[in-house]
């Protein structure tokens, strides 16, 4: 007797990027979370406790996320200069090449 079953593979859940719309899997998107406690930061494990928004990986959705009232909107909060910078530290693994600037190049669907 077989002990694998013929159930079908678990769903993962599906999250949007707060910037794109893009829709994907949970962990394929990062969280940055607004703590109970006051704060922001990114939650690389999806499992603080807080209101959370979700960003791609994508270069061009954290700077749109940053330096737009996109994130802000989505946590309701105020991003604080310290925050962001730390959130600003993070995305720079998205970037491929430092020397070219990061431009939101992805149509608005309507």
């Amino acid at each position: 007797m077989s002990l694998k079953s013929n159930r079908p593979p678990r769903r993962q859940p599906q999250r949007t990027c707060v910037v794109c719309h893009t829709t994907s899997d949970k962990r394929a998107l990062v969280r940055i979370v607004r703590l109970a406690a006051g704060g922001v930061q990114v939650d690389e494990r999806g499992k603080l406790p807080g209101r959370g928004a979700y960003l791609c990986q994508q270069a061009s959705c954290w700077q749109t996320a940053l330096h737009t009232p996109v994130l802000q909107h989505a946590l309701n909060t105020q991003l604080s200069e310290s925050e962001r910078s730390q959130l600003e530290e993070y995305a720079r693994r998205f970037v491929v090449n430092d020397s070219t600037p990061v431009e939101n190049t992805r149509q608005r669907q309507r």
